[in-house]
């Protein structure tokens, strides 16, 4: 499986006031690790705004100085740059059947507003694209960071043509996700803290596997949330490397075609080598 990323995230969107775990160093080591990786190209407006609106898109474009636009979330001149790079490579791993390494990441991005880190909504753009322009009529979206992917949930809440699927710790930040909100064309597996291998399997075969293979998706795209291994610093679950692997497997399984978006993941000596096997697993299945 091609990797796609682009030199420029280990220097764009970068914080100069206050410290941020989403910063240019994550993927620096990665692209160290991955230096074969194919660069992408921007994202036009065109394409961020099937998800966004033009007044958001237009907000984030005129930052002219360092600014918080939520308690978590900062922005500075070159942020959009960043996020358009971002969402580009992630459109490239639709069309290829890739893993797109991208910061800012995206799966809290609402359609008017950042959240949590991310900007525009990198895996939501990708599977509108899919549709528009590949004929992928069916994208399952399966997000297994450790935060709840309330962001592309709320982008196609209403849409029966996209699935959304998140594993995640709970009761957690953002605090949504949580039991008995799952819905048509969503699926939310809320698991306790200190959940490790063994819950991660369980969920998939009681819950996520089932819910996918009914929807019969044509592309299952992949939220490659790297933040709930056992030692990243912001979040209390157990995941190992092979517990990784095995998500990633078992998620190119789930349909005819298989791509990856990073989202979070904040320890930079784990981070290299969760990338790789996440890659083994999603070559598994192709």
């Amino acid at each position: 499986m091609d990797v796609i990323s682009h030199p420029s995230f280990g220097e764009l969107h970068c914080a100069q006031t206050t410290y941020c775990p989403e910063h240019p160093a994550r993927l620096q080591v990665l692209l160290e690790r991955f230096p074969s990786y194919e660069r992408a190209e921007p994202a036009g407006r065109d394409r961020i705004e099937l998800v966004h609106s033009a007044a958001y898109v237009e907000s984030i474009e005129g930052v002219e100085r360092e600014a918080w636009l939520d308690p978590d979330t900062y922005a500075v001149p070159s942020t959009y740059e960043a996020a358009r790079l971002a969402a580009g490579c992630a459109i490239r791993a639709v069309e290829i059947g890739g893993l797109a390494l991208v910061r800012p990441p995206g799966h809290h991005a609402l359609e008017g507003a950042a959240m949590g880190f991310c900007i525009f909504g990198n895996a939501a753009i990708a599977a509108r694209h899919a549709q528009l322009e590949l004929g992928l009529e069916r994208v399952a979206v399966v997000d297994f960071d450790v935060h709840h992917g309330n962001g592309t949930e709320a982008l196609f809440r209403d849409d029966p043509s996209v699935l959304t699927v998140s594993l995640h710790q709970w009761p957690f930040w953002p605090g949504t996700g949580g039991p008995g909100s799952n819905a048509e064309g969503i699926v939310n597996v809320p698991l306790e803290a200190g959940s490790g291998d063994d819950a991660y399997r369980d969920a998939f075969t009681h819950a996520v596997e089932p819910s996918v293979s009914a929807f019969d998706p044509d592309l299952v795209l992949v939220g490659v949330g790297l933040d709930a291994h056992r030692d990243d610093p912001l979040a209390e679950m157990a995941l190992t490397v092979d517990g990784f692997r095995e998500l990633a497997r078992r998620c190119a399984a789930l349909g005819p075609r298989v791509a990856g978006v990073l989202e979070g993941g904040y320890n930079l000596e784990t981070l290299p080598g969760l990338v790789e096997a996440v890659l083994e697993g999603l070559e598994s299945e192709t």
